[in-house]
């Protein structure tokens, strides 16, 4: 496995040469978010498939800088959500309890703001040209954000593949390269997981259930 150094010095080079898709990426996950709010997004096999995507701008990203590791994984994760999100049963996003979603939101915006590996780079630049979509850690930790506020889709695999992905690289930018901001993302991929723990399979289809028949309701 190439040194810290090396690995830290390709996430700075792919910050910083590819801001400008950084910024595409934050305009998206805006979009997503506001669009959510405003009840314009209420599938939730929709919103699933639209918040895996940026996991395939990693993944690609990835090969094309010569990492092969972060390029598998990546395509891994976003094909094992891609094909949870395909099965989800047909209803709207269910929103998490406020305390849940508050979590979610944190990391959502830390993952927006992700204060690292830009240089020459202030406060203002990193709200809307940090590396998400572009390195590992700062697009997990929006895509488990996400997860989250939607209560994981009433889906204990979701939830798992998200959290499991977002320990392994928050503690393996923690402990292994240093970045003492990834502590953050670990925790809240453990959050996640507790989440998902908790609620219990029968917990989540009953939940499926309910928006499943107030969409026949409304129609």
């Amino acid at each position: 496995m190439p040194s810290s150094n090396t690995i830290l010095a390709g996430l700075a080079g792919l910050a910083n040469e590819y801001r400008w898709l950084a910024i595409a990426i934050h305009v998206y996950i805006g979009a997503l978010v506001v669009l959510a709010a405003a009840g314009r997004l209420r599938s939730k096999k929709i919103a699933a498939i639209l918040i895996a995507l940026p996991l395939l701008s990693v993944s690609i990203l990835a090969w094309l800088s010569g990492n092969p590791f972060n390029g598998a994984l990546f395509a891994v994760f976003a094909v094992a959500l891609l094909a949870l999100a395909i099965r989800l049963p047909a209803g709207d996003i269910q929103f998490a309890p406020a305390p849940v979603a508050m979590a979610g939101f944190a990391l959502l915006f830390f993952g927006w703001i992700y204060p690292h590996f830009l240089e020459n780079a202030n406060f203002i630049s990193y709200l809307y040209s940090a590396p998400t979509g572009i390195i590992p850690c700062p697009t997990l930790s929006v895509v488990i954000g996400l997860t989250l506020i939607a209560g994981s889709f009433q889906s204990r695999p979701w939830g798992f593949v998200a959290a499991g992905a977002g320990l392994f690289y928050g503690l393996f930018g923690a402990l292994r390269l240093g970045v003492s901001l990834d502590w953050f993302l670990a925790a809240g991929a453990a959050g996640l997981l507790g989440y998902v723990m908790a609620k219990g399979s029968t917990a989540f289809k009953s939940a499926s259930s309910r928006s499943n028949s107030a969409s026949r309701s409304t129609e």
